[in-house]
């Protein structure tokens, strides 16, 4: 037998009487098969995810100081071309009108243009005329005087109102409020949940604000006189005007570490 030969006899014959020593010291029921001592699953923990979120929104009501209104001037007659030139004659006399009042040229702004023609349909879709319509926004208008300015506007030609829209010049002071209590609701919330699952809450890891429209924030704040004459002091009693309040709303989504 060669030496390489009595090497692999020799460790095969130990590890026959090695295996054999083992099942002789265990009991007759070892004898069958075992549960495996490893885990069916495994699970990788990660101390950055020991977090809690929770989203939350607060909402700060002020009553709006500023206001802009969307006029529009309608002008009919039998052809295109008087249609047009009668519609550019009543816009330039209501813009001179708005300027009289007190308006500044910046605040004016003529959003839309339209000319359709006008059909009488029980002659056979003939047309009778044309409409023209020219849009007017107005800007920079203090609450105080927005009323004076809806009674004043029709008697200047103005003959649609289509909107009243409310602004607040402390727009970004009530935003940064409801933030605040944006997250010092998210607090008390991420409290709640880390006291019923036994943990201490820690400190706040991740905020994130929702994006917000601002459509409330009027940036621009320019008072306007009414020294001008004409117009605005019109012996006339003013429209109501009752602006109520806008909400201002902050929403945020923040993590807070749990110990």
């Amino acid at each position: 037998m060669t030496p390489i030969q009595r090497l692999l006899s020799t460790a095969a014959l130990s590890l026959t009487v090695t295996t054999a020593v083992g099942c002789a010291s265990q009991p007759q029921a070892a004898a069958q098969p075992q549960a495996s001592s490893f885990p069916n699953y495994i699970e990788v923990r990660n101390v950055e995810q020991n977090v809690i979120t929770v989203q939350s929104a607060e909402t700060v009501k002020v009553v709006p100081d500023m206001a802009q209104i969307s006029f529009s001037v309608a002008t009919q007659e039998k052809d295109a071309k008087t249609c047009q030139e009668k519609n550019n004659e009543d816009l330039t006399r209501v813009i001179q009108f708005l300027k009289d009042f007190g308006i500044s040229a910046e605040s004016i702004q003529t959003s839309n243009y339209g000319m359709n023609p006008i059909y009488d349909w029980s002659a056979g879709q003939k047309i009778t005329g044309y409409e023209m319509e020219s849009a007017l926004t107005v800007s920079d208008i203090t609450i105080e005087q927005t009323g004076t300015l809806l009674t004043a506007c029709v008697d200047a030609g103005i003959n649609n109102i289509n909107r009243v829209s409310y602004f607040s010049s402390q727009y970004d002071t009530c935003y940064q409020e409801a933030l605040t209590k944006a997250i010092t609701s998210a607090r008390e919330k991420a409290q709640a949940i880390a006291e019923a699952g036994g943990c201490a809450l820690g400190a706040v890891v991740h905020v994130e604000e929702y994006t917000d429209s601002q459509e409330l924030r009027y940036n621009s704040y320019s008072k306007y006189s009414r020294d001008s004459g004409g117009v605005a002091e019109a012996a006339m009693a003013d429209m109501a005007v009752e602006p109520g309040q806008v909400s201002i709303e902050a929403r945020v989504c923040v993590d807070f570490s749990i110990n």
